[in-house]
Order: structure tokens, then sequence, then C-alpha cells
């Protein structure tokens, strides 16, 4: 009977360790997610910094009038606004064939090319609005992310119902373009808001699960990239739509 004690004491301490294990190894990989996540939204901040400050960087994009407004996209513009969609599917399709030297530079560059499109809420938009609207973003951020990492509830069903709202979204866009409505554009900001948020949790939970699924070493770093993605993308949408609530225009 000393013995199967004995044996079940030294069980349990294996579980133990083991569980501590994992859970310094999550954090450590969490913490990687989120070391890119800064990076990128750092990056895209200082390309739109410099592109706001410098008329003749903002050339190379814009059309840019006499009195350094810009008054629209030139064609390099609009590859740099397109051309994320493009890497992401790019990765999306061939994600198992990339190492992760390839699969950082892509994500570099679409940090860097999100930075152009971002620069229109510069030439648009107060300083002191798309300061405020950041922070706000941040601290939404940081609760949704949390609760998406602590939360014991299964949110799977709830990622798939905003998947169908991402979809409805992309498709009410895509109208509001052709015929333009102020009400149709008040409410495509709600929603917006109101999925990316969802999305923040969602993500954080998916990523903390793929944790346990992948299988290390490069495996696992891809995984913290393809993470730290999803999350750069969900903190830029959301910040865009909360733009269009408390942003003040120039």
């Amino acid at each position: 009977m000393a013995d199967e004690s004995i044996k079940i004491a030294h069980r349990g301490g294996s579980v133990a360790a083991d569980q501590a294990a994992f859970d310094a190894g999550l954090r450590g990989h969490m913490v990687r997610v989120y070391n890119y996540l800064a990076s990128g939204l750092a990056l895209s901040g200082i390309v739109a910094f410099a592109l706001f400050s410098s008329p003749d960087l903002a050339g190379i994009f814009f059309e840019v009038a006499p009195d350094n407004r810009v008054t629209g996209l030139n064609i390099l513009g609009w590859i740099a606004i397109f051309a994320p969609l493009g890497l992401l599917l790019l990765t999306s399709f061939r994600a198992a064939q990339m190492g992760v030297t390839s699969l950082l530079a892509i994500y570099w560059s679409i940090t860097a090319l999100m930075g152009v499109s971002l620069s229109l809420l510069l030439f648009t938009y107060t300083g002191a609005s798309v300061a405020r609207a950041f922070f706000v973003t941040a601290a939404a951020f940081a609760a949704l992310s949390l609760y998406g990492y602590t939360t014991k509830r299964d949110l799977t069903a709830v990622g798939k119902f905003l998947f169908m709202g991402l979809i409805g979204l992309v498709l009410a866009s895509i109208v509001n373009l052709i015929w333009p409505s102020g009400v149709v554009s008040f409410v495509i900001s709600a929603a917006g808001v109101l999925i990316f948020s969802g999305l923040i949790a969602f993500d954080t939970q998916k990523i903390r699960q793929q944790y346990s699924e992948a299988l290390g070493g490069e495996a696992m770093r891809k995984v913290a990239i393809f993470g730290a993605l999803s999350l750069y993308l969900d903190f830029v949408n959301l910040f865009q739509f909360l733009m269009s609530f408390i942003g003040q225009r120039r």
C-alpha cells in the first residue's frame, strides 16, 4: 500500500511538472506572438507617419496637390492598397510549403504595405483623434485578448458566426461603394467594431489551442507568425472602424 501511494504521488508530481512546463512554453509562445504583433504595428506606424510627413514620399503612392493635400491614389497607391490581399491569398495556398523566413518576409511586407493605407487616416483625421482612437483600440484589444486567453468557454461556434458576419460585412461594403449611403456606412462601421472585437478573443483562443497541436521547432514559429498576422489584422480593422466614430476630420 505504501509503495502504491508512492507511485501515485510520483505520477502526480510528473503531471504537475509537465503542466508547469506546458504553461511556461505557452506563455513564451504568446509573448512571441505579441512581439511580432507589436513590431508589425510599429512598422505600419513608421511607414504611415513617413508618408504623412514627407510630400515627396507621399507622391510615390498618392496624387498630391500643390498645397501638399492628398487628393487620391496613383497606380502604385492602388497596388499598395491591394497587395496585402494578394499576399494573404498566397500564404493561404502555400503556407505548408513555405519556411519561417519566407513567412516572416511576407508578414513584414504586409505590415509595411498596410502603412500606406493607414497613412490615409493621418491625411483625413486630426492627429489627436488618431492617437485617441489608437489608445482606445489598444485598451479594447488588451481586454478582449486577455478574455480569449483565459476563458474556459469554447469560442468555436462564435468564431463561425463572426466569419459569416465578416463575409456579410465585405459584401455590404462593396454595395455601399457602388451606392453610397450614410445610414449603411454607420451600420457597417458598428458591425465592423463588433465583429473584429469578437475576432480578437476568438483568434487569441485559437492561437492558444494551436500551441498544443504544433509539433515544436519550425512548426511552432510558423504558428506564431500566423497568429500574429491574425491579431494584427483584427487590431488594424478595429482601429479603422473606430476611427469612423471618434475621428475628427481635418
